[in-house]
This record gives structure tokens, sequence and C-alpha cells, in this order.
């Protein structure tokens, strides 16, 4: 537990600059021991700027190690060209595990399920995403292309956003309206459901498009495993 959490404190940026700061101190101090000659805190001054332009620079270069260029496809915006580096594979990893793991990117045919359940699913996919970016660090690597966080605003912006705003606020008429009736029997249940399934496709080149940033192996059959299981069959 105490290693886990020495472990997450060392990788938030403010702590990694705070201890090499101090740690440059404590070595200006060192020196000047050693040395036995005057300025204290001329040493610990110099210790401390030089523990920062380390963790600066450290910093910097995990960032930008292992840059690599990936090529997606996603509806409305084509074939994109993505420069991504451990910080960005982590967010695509996130927003890939927040987007396969929701009922509102799996098929939902006439006679299956439920729109309600769909759509709280979407709106927490909507939330998750957002609140997925505000936490991230922005890319600053890229001099050119797309970043992860265009392509997940896009999502919002594009196919999320337009969906709920349309159809949500006319299931919550109907069903306050008519508590005890079945949302079958909402006159507009077949076009919110032929609206879904354009909206679930697209999401799926989305997840999937995370999932290439991520580097994860075998999307397509974490996203729908036994239509992955039927083209390997046959």
């Amino acid at each position: 537990m105490a290693v886990g959490r020495i472990g997450r404190l060392l990788a938030n940026r403010a702590w990694r600059v705070g201890l090499s700061t101090l740690t440059g101190c404590v070595v200006g101090v060192c020196v000047y021991g050693i040395s036995r000659t005057g300025g204290t805190l001329l040493f610990a001054v110099t210790g401390g700027l030089a523990g920062v332009l380390v963790a600066v620079g450290l910093d910097a270069f995990r960032r930008s190690a292992r840059l690599a260029e990936v090529k997606v496809t996603v509806p409305q915006l084509s074939e994109l060209t993505f420069i991504v580096n451990n910080d960005a594979r982590q967010v695509a990893w996130q927003l890939f595990v927040e987007s396969v793991t929701r009922v509102s990117v799996q098929r939902l045919d006439d006679d299956e399920g439920l729109l309600r359940e769909a759509m709280s699913s979407l709106y927490g996919l909507f939330v998750t995403t957002r609140e997925t970016l505000k936490v991230a660090r922005p890319s600053t690597h890229v001099r050119a292309g797309m970043t992860v966080e265009c392509l997940a605003v896009n999502f919002l912006n594009a196919e999320l956003r337009p969906f709920l705003s349309k159809w949500h606020p006319r299931l919550r008429t109907f069903e306050a309206a008519w508590p005890d009736r079945s949302e079958s029997e909402w006159p507009q249940a077949a076009e919110c459901r032929s609206e879904l399934r354009q909206l679930q496709a697209h999401a799926r080149q989305y997840v999937l498009a995370f999932a290439r940033l991520a580097g994860v192996r075998d999307a397509q059959e974490m996203l729908e495993p036994s239509t992955a299981a039927a083209m390997n069959a046959g």
C-alpha cells in the first residue's frame, strides 16, 4: 500500500518538482558542508534550481518518449494522423475502457433492451469522457495533426450531444406523462431506436480509434466478442 501511494505521488508532476527541489537543497547544503566555505544560502538555492531543471528535463523527456504516428478513421473526420506518446496513450486507454464497458456502444435490436437504459448509459459516457479530459494533461508535443483530446471532444460534440439533446427530453416527457406505460408504447420509440443504432455504429468506430491510439490488441473482440468469433470461425 505504502509503495503504491509513493508511486502515485511521484507520478504527480508537482510532487516530482517539489521533491527534486528539496533534494537539490539538501545536496547544496551537503556540498557546503564538505567544502566548508561561506554562502550556505547560495549553495541551497543553486542546488534547488539544479533539482528543478533536472525534474523539468526528465518530465519533458518522459512526455516526449516513444512518440509514434498512428492513423485512424472515424465518422465525419475520415482518416486522421495522430502523434502519440505515453500520456496520449494513457488518455486513449482510459477513454477506451470507459466506452467499451458500457451498454451504449452495444448493438440494440428492436426487441432488445430499454431505450432508457441506453440513454442513461450514453449520458454517463458523456460525463466520464468529459471528466477524463478535464484531469488529463493537454498534448503539447503535437506540431501537426490531431490529438486524442480533439478526437474525444469531437465524439462528444458531433455524436453524443446531438442525440442526447434531441431524444433525452422527448423520452423524459413521455415518461412523465405516462409513468405506467411501457416505453414500447412511445410513438417515437422506433425512430429513436433507428437513430440510436446509427449513433452506436459511429460510437464503435471512435472506441476502436481510442483502442488503436492506446495500442490495445484485439479491441474488436473486446467490443463485440460474438461477432469477432463468428468472423474468425468463418
